[in-house]
């Protein structure tokens, strides 16, 4: 289900590196709405998104905004060194509430071949 909502956003992106940058926001609007879809139940995901493109527009200032999700860490965690590339990182909020913040270190080394 999660590839029918992030098809269309991959390939807006792959269209969208042909033309200048818009967005108020960081991390992007569309960058917003694969997170917030990859994260979330894809009613809350859609709406989320809605309201971000709706706020992305001269009458608002923009800035920084990452999506913010309902996330339970799972209780027992045994990484293996050589297997661990993190892709995302959870800041806490609130009570059972975190900012979703991508670390874009870990795709440009998986991206070449590279290590951690």
């Amino acid at each position: 289900m999660r590839r029918f909502y992030l098809a269309p956003l991959h390939a807006y992106q792959y269209i969208s590196r042909l033309l200048p940058a818009s967005c108020r926001y960081y991390p992007s609007c569309s960058e917003y709405a694969k997170w917030q879809f990859t994260f979330n139940r894809p009613d809350k995901a859609f709406v989320q998104t809605t309201l971000r493109i709706l706020r992305c527009n001269q009458l608002f200032e923009g800035g920084i905004d990452y999506p913010i999700i309902p996330y339970h860490p799972p209780r027992l965690i045994c990484p293996q060194p050589d297997f661990l590339n993190i892709h995302y990182w959870f800041y806490p909020k609130e009570a059972g509430y975190f900012y979703v913040i991508k670390n874009y270190e870990s795709n440009s080394l998986s991206l070449r071949g590279l290590k951690p």
